[in-house]
């Protein structure tokens, strides 16, 4: 019998479930669920080491209210700039050795070893995601996440998108810092954050917890009241309502950290061809063994860190 190709074979059905394997991987993640809900995981192929977010930061100074046939000072004004994040990557394999080869000729063996493969690879890329999401961006090679772009310190010396915080106030997040947090205070110390990242109807969406705000916020609930919220639960994440926002437990959080996110303004943005791709089969040269690729490149970014806020218990 003519045994059959694995590599070839993993890397045509691969191709064929890429789909299925993006939306494992970003269905997994609350934040990375939201941001695909509402189409800002976005394709990005402009090219260059970075990508870039332009930004609304000051008023229109031409505006002026008149009377009859009043001119206007037309000037040219700096009101838009833009912040830049560098690209990171990441990959794994899918690998079959020759022993694998040999020892799965029969269709059902080949079939089983493919899905135990996938399944530890995406498993392993839908970890390192969720991990790199709340990065502080000091790793060079991790993309940067929350602990940078809604950072525990906003007013401190440093940049973020390559704009300076400190000389730029409009480009700080929100912070909130609590010695203590309890049920009878977690209220109050929420709907501070929340009406300070109130603009209008632009609101935050999304709050993500570790275990010991999850935790206060939810022994701080009526029982009799439902604070459910169906459609991150129904998404398989432990939910909970906070005005009109999810209010969703993270076990990848940082201890005693919260988010209060406007996703709005917030993207992941990538390569069309690195949006967890699955590439080519490919032989190694100097060994006994096939690898398929499964790769991402892209950076998270932020149009607008004031209507982003992070909670922490010091």
């Amino acid at each position: 019998m003519a045994s059959i190709n694995i590599g070839e074979l993993a890397s045509t059905t691969l191709a064929k479930n890429s789909s299925v394997i993006y939306d494992n991987i970003t269905n997994g993640n609350a934040l990375l669920n939201r941001l695909n809900s509402k189409g800002n995981i976005k394709s990005d192929d402009s090219g260059g080491s970075e990508h870039r977010e332009q930004l609304m930061y000051a008023e229109n100074g031409m505006y002026k209210w008149y009377s009859g046939l009043e001119s206007f000072n037309i000037v040219e004004e700096d009101v838009i700039d833009s912040a830049s994040f560098e690209r990171k990557y990441l990959g794994t394999f899918v690998y079959f050795s020759g022993k694998d080869k040999i020892e799965n000729r029969g269709k059902h063996a080949i079939h089983n070893l493919l899905e135990s493969r996938v399944k530890v690879a995406v498993q392993t890329l839908k970890n390192q995601v969720a991990t790199s999401l709340y990065s502080d961006g000091t790793s060079s090679k991790q993309i940067g996440g929350l602990q940078l772009l809604v950072s525990d310190a906003p007013g401190s010396a440093g940049t973020v998108g390559g704009i300076d915080q400190v000389a730029n106030p409009f480009w700080r997040n929100q912070v909130q810092t609590a010695a203590t947090v309890s049920s009878a205070t977690v209220r109050g110390q929420l709907n501070t954050k929340w009406l300070e990242t109130v603009r209008g109807s632009d609101k935050p969406d999304l709050i993500l917890a570790d275990a010991n705000w999850y935790g206060v916020y939810e022994s701080a609930l009526q029982d009799n009241i439902r604070y459910t919220t169906s459609k991150m639960a129904d998404a398989g994440f432990e939910s909970l309502k906070y005005k009109s926002a999810d209010f969703v437990f993270d076990d990848q959080a940082p201890a005693d950290h919260l988010y209060m996110l406007n996703t709005d303004y917030m993207f992941l943005k990538c390569p069309s061809e690195r949006k967890f791709k699955v590439g080519e089969n490919r032989t190694v040269t100097n060994a006994d063994y096939d690898v398929v690729p499964i790769l991402f490149a892209g950076a998270l970014t932020t149009s607008n860190r004031s209507l982003q806020a992070a909670l922490i218990k010091s």
